[in-house]
């Protein structure tokens, strides 16, 4: 009888161990969860979210970021070239200080069912969207590949990507799909990379928006772009009528002199 009893006491002793072990390991997941949260509140987005130009030098030098995680963020079968990433890579690392390197990302994402875009209505996505912001001595950059037009598209005249923050940027990947479908038309890849080279150059803070011009080669009808012949950052490329002008046999065009003097005296290459 006093075994029995003893097997009993032994046996509910073991259950409520079970059970206070479990309700600490419960405890304990919710307060990591709740922490996480806290953490992700905490993040200073504000500082990724101003006006266009103004992380010029952040991007281009190597005072206070080491390095640049940049996120592409893309709607479902609009993913941009393996080509186009490598050679936008090889870009940012001509053009920047970044000791500690440039990272990519690739993310897919569903259709905001919002085209043709405003861009409005573009930055109500990025919100949804982006995840990667400043983290210590690292900037961040986002890109949203869209899957439409921009919302003032006309038959001869049409937007091929837009910088439209500090560091935010559009890429119209359905409207580069289009074009470059053409007879004649250069090379999906080949859009892709000038398009996306140009819009950072407007990160960068060229022409004239955040990083002051150290020659007079402004555009006086297209600001923000340049009025040297074959430069990347002439406004041909960004509205894609006059895109041919610019890419031929070559591939991407280049930043030209006058563009590299501007960007290397706020801290570029």
């Amino acid at each position: 009888m006093y075994s029995r009893k003893k097997k009993l006491t032994c046996t509910r002793s073991k259950i409520n161990k079970f059970f206070l072990l479990l309700s600490l390991l419960c405890l304990s997941v919710s307060c990591s969860t709740e922490e996480d949260n806290d953490l992700s509140d905490r993040i200073d987005k504000s500082v990724n979210l101003r006006g266009l130009g103004e992380s010029a030098r952040e991007l281009l030098s190597d005072e206070e970021f080491k390095s640049m995680n940049v996120e592409m963020v893309y709607v479902e079968g609009n993913q941009p070239t393996e080509t186009a990433i490598a050679t936008f890579k090889a870009f940012l690392e001509g053009r920047t200080f970044k000791p500690d390197g440039i990272n990519i990302s690739l993310r897919a994402v569903p259709s905001s069912g919002k085209a043709p875009f405003s861009i409005e209505e573009i930055v109500e996505i990025e919100k949804e969207t982006r995840t990667v912001y400043n983290a210590g001595d690292e900037i961040a950059v986002f890109i949203y590949f869209a899957d439409g037009s921009h919302e003032n598209d006309e038959n001869n005249k049409f937007t091929l990507g837009s910088a439209f923050r500090n560091t935010s940027m559009v890429i119209y990947q359905k409207t580069i799909t289009d074009f470059s479908s053409g007879i004649g038309s250069p090379s999906k890849s080949t859009v892709e990379a000038a398009v996306l080279n140009h819009e950072f150059g407007h990160l960068f803070g060229l022409v004239n928006i955040g990083t002051e011009l150290q020659s007079d080669h402004a555009d006086p009808e297209n600001d923000g772009h340049c009025s040297s012949a074959g430069c990347l950052m002439r406004s041909s490329i960004e509205f894609g009528s006059g895109i041919l002008e610019l890419i031929d046999e070559n591939g991407v065009p280049e930043i030209d002199s006058e563009c590299i003097r501007d960007l290397q005296a706020n801290g570029g290459r």
